[in-house]
């Protein structure tokens, strides 16, 4: 964000859209966090089991995640999320979910992701000067993840590749979670830019060529399709074949994919089994994912949500962000919307931890019919 007030005439913009393609009010929103000043690393905690009959509830395992998220982060980052990866329950290792369980003493191995202050606060206070309450921060690697990857592949060992307008993110898995993220600061808008200077036209015509005649594989362009372009500056029409504009992005994706790997490396990942997933806008452009695979030389295949309406790659960030928030909070025995992230506003020493805070939700108006209207809508989209 280098602008506050013009983000948030965007997200308000986009409210507004939304808001006029579902017919109802939309008060409450969940915040993706990109991966561009994220950290992750391990964390564990122990507590005992309160129950008297020993049996592990959802309160034991809240305790016990609060308990992991008690370490030391520099002054300048926050706690996004805690992870669990593993519970241990006295001597018995490896468990997924303890609920029910007996027992006196539980363990949690996690991951913690924590972000910078100044942008996750600037996000926060952005959504909320656009007048929308915040229901939950998440990682949009790890919630477009959950969405679009199995849990094999997340065994594997695989790469989450989404390209963006503005940016693409990179987000490794192995061994069921999270082993890494990052952003490259390239992705569609930049071979929409490259057509513009290439061709000497505008970059709204650019933009239009790229969807009309863009191919990513030169090997399988037709040269012999020709159209005519404006010139900038002059009211004459020039003639261009796709091969040029193929060229062209090729070229540019070839950069940003070697990219990728170069920022796969710095993970210390060297070997993928399951390979890579590519999602986002730019996917749906023809070649995209054969030049992928001749690049990456591993298995490559296309991702987007399973859904009417938004099955298209550039919405698997979005539906990502919802399905995982419900599952969270379906996890912890909550209904979605039950806490939202205080105000970004707030001042650090009044919070009762370092991660992300979060309040109560406002009673409900009565007369207030948006409410279930959007109960009856998540339940028909996630039944």
């Amino acid at each position: 964000i280098v602008d506050i007030d013009e983000t948030v005439k965007s997200i308000r913009k986009a409210v507004e859209q939304a808001e006029r393609m579902v017919g109802m009010t939309i008060q409450r929103v969940i915040v993706g966090i990109s991966a561009n000043h994220v950290r992750l690393q391990p964390c564990h905690g122990v507590v005992a089991v309160s129950n008297e009959n020993k049996e592990i509830t959802e309160a034991d395992k809240l305790r016990v995640k609060e308990q992991a998220e008690l370490v030391t982060i520099p002054s300048d980052r926050e706690i996004i999320d805690c992870i669990p990866v593993s519970y241990k329950v006295d001597e018995i290792e490896d468990i997924s979910d303890p609920k029910g369980m007996t027992g006196v003493r539980l363990e949690m191995k996690g991951v913690l992701i924590t972000g910078l202050r100044t942008i996750l606060h600037n996000t926060l206070r952005a959504v909320e000067r656009a007048g929308l309450e915040i229901t939950d921060i998440a990682l949009q690697p790890m919630a477009a993840g959950s969405l679009v990857l199995s849990k094999d592949e997340r065994n594997l060992g695989i790469a989450l590749v989404d390209i963006g307008g503005g940016s693409t993110s990179v987000a490794v898995f192995e061994d069921g979670e999270l082993k890494g993220a990052s952003v490259i600061p390239l992705g569609g808008d930049a071979i929409t830019k490259d057509i513009s200077i290439v061709l000497k036209t505008p970059t709204e015509e650019s933009e239009k060529i790229k969807i009309r005649y863009g191919h990513a594989f030169i090997d399988d362009d037709a040269e012999e399709e020709m159209f005519t372009i404006p010139v900038i500056g002059s009211d004459k029409m020039q003639k261009c074949n796709q091969f040029v504009v193929s060229d062209i992005m090729e070229a540019r994706l070839i950069e940003i994919f070697e990219m990728v790997e170069d920022e796969i490396a710095k993970m210390g990942v060297k070997e993928l089994l399951g390979g890579y997933v590519l999602t986002g806008g730019v996917v749906k452009t023809p070649g995209v994912l054969d030049l992928a695979q001749h690049v990456f030389q591993n298995r490559v295949r296309g991702a987007e949500p399973n859904y009417i309406g938004v099955r298209e790659p550039q919405y698997t960030t979005s539906v990502g962000l919802i399905t995982y928030a419900c599952r969270k909070a379906r996890s912890q025995g909550l209904q979605l919307g039950a806490h939202t992230v205080a105000a970004a506003s707030e001042p650090a020493e009044k919070r009762p931890s370092q991660k992300a805070p979060q309040k109560e939700k406002a009673p409900k108006n009565p007369e207030d019919k948006m409410s279930n209207k959007m109960k009856k809508f998540f339940g028909v989209f996630f039944e």
